[in-house]
């Protein structure tokens, strides 16, 4: 399978999974977006040089996998491009930060290294909240609980658009590169001198066929808004999940879980 391949089978998996009955899906989409941007918000808010408190966060998406029935490995490796690449922004922080502050052991341990695990660790939950709000909600039921906030509404719409029909983008790319193929057997990917080609080939067919779609909604109706089929209103569960979520996160984020845990051992 090539990766064009494992892409589309990939959005097709992330809406097999947000359109599940399970507990988590239930939840009104505006609950579970306001939890994750609260989530995401209180965790990038720790200090670069106390990662010891950060790790009290992994709750949250501990909690929604076991509840939604989520892989975390499965998760884990289909976010490891994201993560490697979130990981490497603090990489050069031992390189400038060497003061020493305490040893473990006979390491040194400086605070660019504390740095480093405090800004990967963000960035990491950061993937992970986000990724688990797409398995467990679907992209229409977002746009709306982005309505619900009053998000304007060109942009919802065009993120909705843009989610919708990036499979037929990936398509399109995998039969240019198919006929690509096809025509220099022996050669492995794309010649560096064909990219522009190839690109320009790509945003042709794209304009085309973005015309041809948006003619296919005019005449279906479309007015410049998307109407959800089927309207999800705020229940007691929701609101309970909300409102607890969000005591729990700021409990977490000024409450080092840990540090109450060895406490109360000794």
């Amino acid at each position: 399978m090539s990766r064009i391949n494992e892409a589309v089978h990939e959005i097709h998996h992330l809406d097999a999974m947000a359109s599940r009955e399970g507990r988590i899906n239930r939840i009104h989409p505006l609950s579970k977006l306001l939890v994750t941007v609260w989530y995401i918000t209180f965790t990038m808010s720790f200090p670069v040089y106390e990662p010891g408190g950060i790790f009290g966060m992994i709750l949250y998406p501990a909690v929604t996998m076991r509840a939604g029935g989520i892989s975390a490995v499965r998760s884990i490796r289909k976010l490891k491009p994201v993560l490697l690449l979130v990981c490497a922004v603090g990489i050069a922080n031992p390189f400038f930060d060497r003061a020493v502050l305490f040893r473990a052991g006979p390491l040194p341990v400086t605070g660019g290294m504390i740095s480093m695990a405090t800004l990967m660790l963000k960035g990491a939950f950061a993937v992970l909240a986000s990724y688990l709000l797409i398995l467990t909600t679907s992209m229409e039921s977002i746009c709306y609980a982005l309505r619900l906030l009053h998000v304007p509404k060109i942009m919802v719409t065009m993120v909705l658009l843009i989610y919708r029909y990036v499979i037929v983008l990936l398509k399109e790319a995998e039969r240019i590169s198919q006929a690509y193929s096809m025509r220099a057997p022996d050669q492995k990917g794309i010649h560096y001198r064909a990219w522009g080609t190839l690109l320009g080939q790509l945003m042709l067919r794209s304009i085309d066929r973005a015309q041809t779609v948006y003619e296919s909604m005019l005449l279906r109706g479309f007015d410049g808004s998307f109407r959800l089929s089927k309207k999800q209103k705020m229940d007691r569960r929701s609101a309970v999940y909300l409102a607890g979520w969000l005591g729990i996160v700021v409990l977490l984020r000024y409450v080092s879980v840990f540090k109450l845990a060895g406490s109360l051992l000794e």
